[in-house]
Order: C-alpha cells, then structure tokens, then sequence
C-alpha cells in the first residue's frame, strides 16, 4: 500500500510543489514542504486510509506553508534590503517546450503577493491560481468559506493594483526585453529610458550579503542609469527563463552573480528585479551545460 501511497504522491508532486512555491516565494522552501508532508500522509494514512491524496495533499500542502510564511514574515522584517522572491531559472526553451513553462508562476505576480497578509495570500492562490472550492480553501487557511471569500476578494485588488495592466504574450515580452538589452549592450541611455514606463521601479536583493541598493531605484532615468552600470561590467550576460519569461543570469568568473527579472506591460518595462541574495541563488542549476 506505501508503493501504490509514494506513487500517487509523487504524481501530484509538482503541483504541490507549484502550491506551496506561490504561497511562499522560495522554491527550496517549498519543496521541503512537501517532503515533509509525504511524512504526514504515510501517518494519516497508516491511521485512516486516505482516499483521494490529491485533495488531502493540497490542502495539508497550503496549511503547512502558510505557518511557514507566517513565521518568515517575521523573519523579513529584519532583511537588509528588500527581499524579493527567490526565481526558478532554467534554460531558454525551444518553441514546442514554451507552452509547459508559461504554466510556472510570473515573477512580477509573486512580487506582488508580497502586499498581501498571509491569509490573504493563500486564500487567493487557492482559489484563483488552482481553482479550489472555497470550502476547501477555508479548510487549508482555518476560516470560513465566507470568511476565506472576503480574503480571496481583497486579495485580487491587490494583485490587480500591483501586476500589468495589459497581458503581454511571450513574443512581445521577448521583444522588449530584447531591445532594451540591445540599448544596454550599446550604452545607448536614451534608448533605455525608451523602453522603460514612467513609473517603472527596479529592486535589487542582496540579503546584505552583498552589494545591492538598499532602496528601490524610481524612475527611467535613474533605472537606465542604473543598468546602463551593470552592462559596463565585466562578465558574461546569459539570457534564461525566470519563472517562464525571458531574463538574464549574469556571471562574474564563472559563478552566479545575479539572476534580473522583467516585467512588461504593454509595450513598456514596468519593473525590473535582481536577485543578487547568495542563497537565493544557490539552488539555481546552470542554464548552460
């Protein structure tokens, strides 16, 4: 009965995996939740026999990362810096692979479920991203389905007021992205400045560890200014997926210096994101054999 518990388990692994990652922002966070929860479920099992593990997995998953994120929020408080997400990076797909990475969660989203309490976070992954019922949403979060609908509600304004306002498709984000690395690799700065929204805002995470801006950088000037600096270094500029768009790993001597996030909106950047956080970066494999 284990074989055939381990095996269901591990066919719903990824979604889980993809559950917890959203409610918590780190995917070594995450995958240490559902190893943990495997325990849980060879116990419950061994007391009741659990029918649909799918269902009692989800919802186990969402409970246990939420007391994670309630105890990292604390946690983040005292970060030096901003603390942005930690990005699932991997390699530029070819065209036939593009549509399976395109179901990974966008950056930007994850940058902007930061706003949201706890509660609200998983209440509206949950239900909006993975479509649970709220009764089942309620279940995982210890509140009423009313009670869990008010979260899931507050919670889509905030991600409404913090994500892009027109949907960008992979070709079109390629192509901004494109030019405004072209405009970089140049030194144009005008050309930059083009590219970037008038209230575009770059965040730059160095877990004071290392040398990152401590403050957001506001503005096209500034923001072009800014990694106008960063292409005049010297290392090797790389363009990956992080999180399923296209973005850039930037290597100083063969190590991982930073992995950049963009965000279009329209035809325009709107933020920029550098991970610069050793361990936020340590789990990331190489994009290049």
């Amino acid at each position: 009965m284990t074989d055939e518990l381990a095996a269901a388990y591990d066919r719903e692994r990824p979604r889980l995996v993809r559950v917890a990652y959203a409610i918590l922002g780190s995917h070594a966070e995450a995958e240490d939740v559902v190893a943990d929860c495997w325990l849980r479920l060879v116990s419950a099992d061994e007391r009741d026999p659990v029918r649909d593990v799918a269902a009692w997995a989800t919802v186990t998953v969402a409970r246990a990362a939420l007391d994670v994120l309630r105890s990292a929020r604390v946690r983040r408080e005292s970060y030096v810096g901003p603390w942005l997400p930690e990005p699932v990076v991997g390699a530029m797909p070819d065209a036939a692979d593009r549509v399976s990475l395109d179901d990974s969660v966008r950056y930007a989203l994850l940058v902007a479920l930061e706003r949201l309490t706890p509660a609200e976070r998983t209440a509206w992954v949950l239900h909006d991203i993975f479509e649970m019922p709220f009764a089942d949403v309620a279940d995982a979060v210890g509140r009423t389905p009313g009670a869990v609908r008010q979260l899931a509600r507050r919670a889509r304004q905030h991600v409404a007021d913090g994500t892009p306002r027109i949907a960008v498709d992979a070709s079109t984000h390629d192509r901004v992205v494109g030019a405004f690395l072209g405009a970089a690799a140049g030194g144009d700065l005008a050309g930059l400045v083009r590219m970037l929204d008038p209230s575009v805002v770059l965040t730059s995470d160095g877990g004071g560890v290392v040398s990152a801006a401590r403050r957001p950088v506001l503005g096209p000037d500034k923001v072009a200014r800014f990694m106008a600096g960063i292409a005049r270094r010297d290392g090797e500029v790389e363009l990956v997926q992080v999180n399923g768009r296209t973005g850039v790993a930037f290597r100083v001597d063969d190590r991982l210096h930073s992995v950049v996030s963009f965000t279009v909106d329209g035809d325009r950047i709107t933020r920029i994101d550098l991970v610069l956080a050793p361990d936020k970066l340590s789990g990331v494999r190489s994009a290049t054999p």
